[in-house]
Formats: structure tokens, C-alpha cells, sequence
């Protein structure tokens, strides 16, 4: 499913099914210890949100890439503006300072090790209004987008099979629970959270010039879909690694190559079952 999705993307938006241009020699499922020779221009750091040991993989990628910017997914450009050297000593006190917990985000505590590894690189945020998001859901993505919105693939709808095993996973993802009418709304979402944090990518690579890092969910550092696609297509001559991290039971590995550049394979964290309420 995953490569017919990626076969369906290439023939609508013009991209490459070849090797991307990678920053390093690395490729395929690393283990932790290979963040370590990371090197490159754009970086998409996925995660789990609730998972510690993917936070902890962020940080050890982060000290390796010494980024000139991070950008958050779960941050708003406001909020990035309120964060001083001293609040990231002090994730409490930074989670105050931005109504972290207000956004529904996981304990802040977990990204402590990612606050620590940031260093002297400018924070940006990614996240957009939830009125713009919700709007998405609803209302043609140029509309909501903006101006610029050709230039991030949002002019040209999705073929009809894409949209439908699109449509098909985010039920999967929902636990089967969401009306079939709701469906088309969620791809949209997500394809419109996915254009905007390119763009916030892109702003930070440009003030900057990089290296930039994205901290954000796994789903959107997928290379066929998500942000790193995009910006390829935005820039094919800058060196982005799209970074994965997978929960998987001990001893499994995923049926198919993931959607990444390179991939960690987690054990999953202790959470309760998500859809137990829909049971």
C-alpha cells in the first residue's frame, strides 16, 4: 500500500521515484549510535509524542547536526517567540510559559532531553490555528493556505485511490470510529498541517541557512506524503533526511520498508489501549 501510495503521489506531483539526494551515507533501519554521523541540511526528526526513548534519539540526533534552527510542531510561531535560554533549562516553566498542557500535548517533561540538545539554534514554531486547521477540514486548501499554495503542491487534489487509502488509514488510525463523512476532512488536515510546517521549514533554512531540524510525528516525515516530499520538491538540490521512529514488540519489524530515509525501531511505550472507549 505504502509504495502504490508513493507510485500515485509521483505521477500527480512530478516527483521523483529515484534515490533522493541524502545528506549521508546512512539509509534503511540504524540503531541510536549511527545519529551519530548525521550530517546535512534539513533534518524531519519523527517521534511517537509519548514515547521517551524517541525524544532521547532526537537529542543525541540534534547534538550531531548542531542545528542552526528547530522547528516544533508543537509550537505556534508566537509561542516560539516566548522561549528564552533560561525557560529551556526549565521545561516546567517553559511548558507555563507556552500553555503546553493547555494544547493537549504529553507531559513537557519528555522533551526535556531535546530542549537540553538545542543549544544556540533559533526556535521556530509550525503549528497553525486550530480555526485554520479545522477550516482545512472543510474549505479548499487554497483558500486556507494562502497565496503560496501552488508552490506547495496544495493546488491539485489527490487521485481518486490515493484519496481513498488515505481515507481508509486515517479510519484505522481512529480506531474505526469516525463517521465515513469526516474522512476526506482528516487527509486534508493532514495535508495542509504538512504543507505548513515545510513552510516553516523553508523560513528557518532561509533566515538561517541551516542546518534546520523538524521535531515532529512520524507521520509527517513520511518521504512520500508528508514535509521531507515536500520539500524536495521545494529545493531538490538541499540534503534532508527524513528520520522515522517505529514502535514494534520485541522481535517484529515492519512488513515493508517504512516511508523514511532511515528508521529506529522502538519498543513501544506503556500507554493505555487508545480505543477502549470505542469497544
Amino acid at each position: 500500500m505504502k509504495q502504490a501510495i508513493a507510485a500515485l503521489y509521483a505521477l500527480t506531483f512530478g516527483m521523483a521515484l529515484g534515490t533522493p539526494l541524502l545528506a549521508s551515507d546512512l539509509s534503511g533501519e540504524i540503531k541510536p549510535v549511527s545519529l551519530d554521523s548525521l550530517s546535512g541540511d534539513i533534518f524531519v526528526l519523527g517521534e511517537v509524542h509519548d514515547n521517551p526513548t524517541h525524544h532521547r534519539n532526537q537529542a543525541r540526533a540534534l547534538r550531531a547536526i548542531a542545528p542552526k534552527a528547530v522547528v516544533f510542531e508543537m509550537l505556534s510561531p508566537e509561542q516560539a517567540a516566548r522561549i528564552t535560554p533560561d525557560l529551556l533549562q526549565d521545561p516546567a516553566a517553559l511548558g507555563r510559559a507556552v500553555g503546553w498542557e493547555e494544547a493537549g500535548w504529553p507531559d513537557i517533561a519528555l522533551y526535556a532531553p531535546v530542549f537540553d540538545a538545542i543549544g544556540e539554534a533559533r526556535i521556530f514554531g509550525a503549528t497553525q490555528p486550530r480555526a485554520q486547521v479545522r477550516a482545512a477540514m472543510t474549505t479548499p486548501l487554497p483558500d486556507v493556505f494562502g497565496p503560496q499554495a501552488a508552490r506547495y503542491g496544495l493546488d491539485r487534489a489527490y487521485p481518486d485511490a490515493l484519496q481513498r487509502q488515505l481515507e481508509d488509514q486515517a479510519q484505522v488510525d481512529h480506531c474505526n470510529a469516525l463517521p465515513p463523512e469526516m474522512l476526506p476532512g482528516m487527509v486534508a488536515a493532514q495535508r495542509f498541517r504538512d504543507a505548513a510546517f515545510a513552510r516553516s521549514v523553508q523560513q528557518a533554512y532561509e533566515e538561517t541557512g541551516g542546518p534546520v531540524a523538524l521535531i515532529a510525528g512520524s507521520g509527517h516525515a513520511r518521504t512520500d506524503l508528508g514535509v521531507p516530499a515536500i520539500l524536495r520538491q521545494l529545493d531538490p538540490t538541499a540534503r534532508i533526511v527524513a528520520l522515522g521512529q517505529i514502535e514494534r514488540a520485541a522481535g517484529a519489524s515492519p512488513s515493508n520498508p517504512p516511508p523514511y530515509d532511515i528508521w529506529i525501531v522502538t519498543p513501544p511505550t506503556p500507554r493505555p489501549d487508545p480505543c477502549a472507549a470505542f469497544k
